[in-house]
């Protein structure tokens, strides 16, 4: 079967609850993400644009490599549909394996007040997952969402202790959906669409980050072709659309830097995943057929919208680091709630809360050039589902992810 790879910066995985993809640097990975008011260095213009009035008066730039791991999920139970009940079946997604680079830019002073200016690629959302035996391979042979995301940035001083920043976002995605049974489907989709993102940085002492970032959400308004399949029979080959969002995030943090070096910070992280209420794919033309109720089960199947009814969820970080002479510690622990309701999880996305645990460092070769490793694994519980479709149970959820990368100050 084909498979499109947009570049190697597009390949992205299921990391966090839903879709979104929030390790995007060294210290992001390293901290679980506990990177919003203590950001500092290049990274600073994507996790906190504002904060980046505090690096030191030079231009920064890092250069990231993230592997992501997915483990097999199995699946233990029955299947329903159309009224008839199969199984059980102990069956296994395949595992994923993936390479996403990731840049990011930050510029010394500019002009007497110190205005700093950024930018970063990133992957900010992303799901792959495919299953290559019945009932799963029904609905999900494949099923992937790969981004990229350009996100300039600007940070303005306006006090001693109060910054504020502002990005622009641009979300290149491509999308493809394979399903393989009586009615089948093979359609992939492609789009570029636009949000922003804004930046509140109060240092009320020395010790005392606190900060506020805010990311809009975009629709990604996927268009591209379909074709749709009755046994082996092509009963649509042509235009179709649909908006996939990637939800809008709310970030409230607070970092303490004690005399030895340590700093410790907390964050708590809305994701307004309510915005995904359905899947609606939409053709250029009807879909029809011969047979009255073969077009009135490809519709079901392929036209009728899918409630999805995600529900906002809540994220809890926790990030430790310490600073010696040359080399940094960090170490990170999250817990992550799934968006996912029971009512409408199926096997393209399998979701469950997880908790999340990493470790990383750096080191300080001179002045000018630092090295990082971080290593994060993301464990999903076991979770039992029963709904109109799939009545068992979903194990052995984990992704692993090691970034590895350079900064370079000049």
């Amino acid at each position: 079967m084909r498979i499109i790879v947009i570049s190697a910066v597009a390949s992205a995985a299921l990391m966090a609850g839903g879709y979104a993809i929030p390790e995007s640097s060294i210290n992001a990975t390293a901290l679980s993400a506990a990177y919003v008011a203590a950001s500092h260095g290049a990274d600073a213009a994507y996790y906190n644009p504002a904060a980046m009035v505090c690096n030191d008066d030079a231009g920064m730039l890092e250069v990231d490599a993230t592997y992501i791991g997915l483990s097999k999920i199995n699946y233990q139970g029955t299947y329903t549909s159309s009224g008839v009940t199969t199984g059980p079946y102990d069956i296994n997604s395949n595992s994923e394996s993936f390479l996403v680079p990731t840049l990011h830019y930050a510029s010394q002073k500019l002009g007497e007040i110190g205005i700093r200016a950024g930018f970063s690629i990133v992957s900010p959302a992303g799901l792959s997952k495919r299953w290559s035996t019945q009932p799963a391979q029904g609905s999900a042979e494949e099923f992937t969402l790969k981004t990229v995301e350009f996100n300039p940035s600007v940070a303005v001083p306006l006090t001693q202790s109060v910054s504020v920043g502002a990005g622009f976002r641009v979300i290149s995605s491509e999308g493809i959906v394979k399903s393989n049974t009586t009615v089948s489907r093979d359609l992939e989709g492609s789009s570029i669409d636009y949000g922003y993102n804004i930046a509140l940085m109060v240092k009320p002492t020395s010790e005392w980050n606190l900060a506020a970032t805010y990311r809009s959400k975009v629709d990604l308004s996927l268009e591209g072709n379909a074709k749709l399949y009755y046994t082996n029979i092509l009963v649509y080959n042509g235009g179709t659309n649909v908006v996939v969002p990637v939800p809008a995030t709310l970030n409230l943090a607070a970092s303490y830097t004690f005399g030895t070096g340590t700093t410790v910070e907390a964050v708590y992280e809305r994701t307004y995943w309510s915005a995904y209420q359905n899947l609606d794919f939409n053709y250029a033309t009807p879909i029809t057929f011969a047979v009255p109720a073969v077009q009135a089960a490809l519709r079901s199947a392929f036209d009728d919208p899918k409630p999805k009814n995600w529900k906002d969820t809540d994220t809890y970080r926790l990030g430790l680091t310490q600073k010696y002479d040359q080399w940094t510690a960090m170490a990170g622990v999250a817990y992550d709630e799934s968006p996912v309701p029971e009512a409408t999880l199926g096997y393209e996305l399998p979701d469950a809360d997880a908790l999340i645990v990493s470790l990383g460092g750096r080191y300080k070769i001179n002045n000018a050039w630092n090295i990082g490793l971080a290593g994060l694994v993301d464990i999903k519980q076991d979770r039992e589902v029963h709904n109109t479709a799939i009545n068992g149970k979903f194990s052995n959820a984990r992704a692993y992810l090691v970034t590895a990368g350079v900064e370079y100050r000049f």
